[in-house]
């Protein structure tokens, strides 16, 4: 079942077209990697899906982004709603200057949803558990995030999303900055996450696609090339591009 339809999608930097005439259905429950060669327009579609382009100046755009039925381009859209049901997750794990526990009660206090105290502990310590990191600072929550490894780091942010209970999670490029053994660690959570959420990831390491992906989408110049099952993209893709660049002829 498809929970993200985007049709017939344009998006402008001023006069440069970043994105053109995009056209794809993204299923519920799944993992979705986005691929292609820097600048292609991977990370713009992952951002545009939340409106996150909306603080750049001069961005205008075409066609429609359907999520559960409802375009989210229209102008009657409730944006901060919007980007608290579709949770992002940047390259570098961004925590803030403020304790663990701040960092992931924060969500739940700026949108209003928890103020008891005790709602709030347990959205914090139910939050940590889905990342899997619950056990190993459940001692140290007053202590300052930015004292974590950069893997925990990464989860802290992944929990700070999921503490205000979104339905679709972005992550553009989330292991980028991580060692190979975190970066295992960090996709294996993304796996489990799918079971309860729709996960779109833009990577640059077609490996990674291929591990924690079950669809794909290749893009080129700001255009959607090929989207597919995972498999059929890395072992049989139908366009000419999309061989070139999953068999590393460029990019």
């Amino acid at each position: 079942m498809s929970i993200i339809e985007i049709k017939n999608f344009n998006l402008y930097y001023s006069d440069f077209h970043a994105l053109k005439d995009i056209n794809i259905k993204i299923e519920e429950k799944c993992v979705t990697a986005m691929i292609g060669p820097s600048g292609c327009g991977k990370s713009t579609l992952l951002r545009s899906i939340n409106r996150i382009n909306d603080t750049i100046d001069d961005v205008h755009t075409s066609g429609a982004i359907n999520i559960s039925g409802h375009n989210i381009y229209d102008e009657n859209t409730d944006v901060d709603a919007l980007r608290k049901n579709v949770g992002m997750v940047f390259q570098r794990p961004n925590p803030f200057p403020v304790s663990i526990h701040e960092n992931v009660a924060f969500g739940l206090k700026v949108n209003r949803i928890a103020s008891d105290k005790n709602v709030i502990n347990e959205t914090v310590e139910k939050s940590l558990k889905a990342v899997l990191l619950w056990d190993d600072i459940k001692d140290k929550l007053r202590k300052s995030a930015l004292s974590l490894t950069l893997e925990q780091q990464q989860r802290l942010c992944i929990a700070r999303v999921i503490a205000i209970a979104p339905y679709i999670i972005l992550l553009d490029e989330p292991c980028s900055s991580l060692d190979p053994v975190a970066t295992r660690n960090i996709e294996e959570l993304i796996i489990r996450l799918k079971e309860k959420y729709t996960i779109l990831i833009v990577t640059h390491n077609m490996q990674q696609a291929a591990r924690v992906s079950q669809d794909t989408a290749f893009m080129l110049m700001g255009k959607l090339i090929e989207f597919d099952k995972t498999e059929k993209i890395f072992t049989n893709p139908s366009e000419r591009e999309t061989n070139d660049y999953v068999s590393g002829r460029f990019g």
